[in-house]
């Protein structure tokens, strides 16, 4: 048994289990020892392949059943065929639970992603009036499922693009939203910073979030889609607005943030784009600004 285990990369368990349902039967020899037929790698190789796809130990007994016959391909036969079909079938409908599962725990981290500190009050100025001040304690999951707390972003510099939103393929935006700036072509920021991600880190970026008030779910997708280098934030409370006085706008039933970009600098916004006229060319125009204004290696600071 220890030797078949090894051959077959399983455990003395599994083997004991496998014979105890029928599967694979040794013969006992005079001293007690079980003596395998050579066939026996072939018979668990097939049930730990088949259980890898989804399969019950008890669902590959007629694929088993099969190779202990001499079947050179056990996959023709009509149990191997209603045994796959019956396998799909239960997996639709977990796909279909753990999706609706997923769903309503995206809805509940939406509900719960932002929380504003205590006595926090909305702030209405203008973006250009938020340099020099420190970012409102808000503590957000972002799409990697990290806690990001605006407040103690680390040290150097943070870079937030704030966008109004994105669109998923195939499916239509509402009519109120096609005049919307980047509703159409919905991917452009996230990708203009994934694609320059590497020289504004080099430029004095110590990090980069994009942010906006859609939901958790839509996040994580266009992060998968875009195979995005950095997390993006979800804010469908827009409390970083409340909090800042961030400016939005209003269409059709949904209220979303302008266009703008964020730098703070050990916790404390440094400069604020905003508005941005050109969105093809930010990107290059937060590089430049942040070459400009590079800060010291902080291991070098007094």
């Amino acid at each position: 048994m220890g030797e078949l285990a090894r051959r077959t990369g399983t455990t003395i368990r599994a083997l004991r289990y496998y014979e105890s349902v029928g599967l694979v039967v040794p013969r006992r020899l005079g001293n007690g020892y079980r003596e395998y037929d050579p066939i026996a790698v072939r018979l668990v190789a097939q049930i730990r392949e088949l259980m890898a796809l989804g399969l019950s130990v008890e669902e590959t007994r007629p694929f088993v059943e099969s190779i202990a016959a001499g079947a050179d391909d056990t996959d023709v036969c009509a149990a191997a065929l209603a045994t796959y079909r019956g396998t799909v079938t239960a997996l639709q409908q977990r796909i279909g639970k753990l999706t609706a599962q997923r769903d309503a725990l995206n809805a509940r981290l939406d509900a719960a992603a932002t929380r504003v500190a205590p006595g926090q009050a909305p702030a209405s100025t203008s973006p250009s009036d938020l340099i020099g001040k420190p970012l409102p304690a808000l503590a957000i999951y972002a799409t990697d499922g990290r806690p990001v707390d605006l407040a103690a972003l680390g040290p150097g510099r943070t870079i937030i693009f704030v966008y109004p939103l994105t669109g998923r393929p195939g499916v239509d935006l509402p009519n109120s939203l096609l005049e919307v700036a980047g509703a159409l072509r919905d991917t452009e920021q996230p990708t203009w910073f994934r694609d320059h991600h590497a020289e504004l880190r080099t430029a004095g970026a110590d990090r980069v979030y994009g942010l906006s008030a859609q939901s958790t779910g839509y996040q994580r997708e266009l992060v998968h889609r875009l195979r995005l280098p950095y997390p993006l934030i979800p804010d469908p409370r827009r409390t970083l607005a409340a909090a800042l006085g961030l400016p939005t706008f209003t269409a059709g039933d949904m209220t979303l943030y302008e266009r703008l970009t964020l730098v703070i600098a050990d916790d404390v916004i440094e400069h604020v784009f905003h508005p941005i006229h050109y969105p093809a060319s930010h990107t290059l125009d937060v590089m430049r600004w942040l070459t400009k204004k590079r800060l010291p290696d902080p291991r070098h600071r007094s």
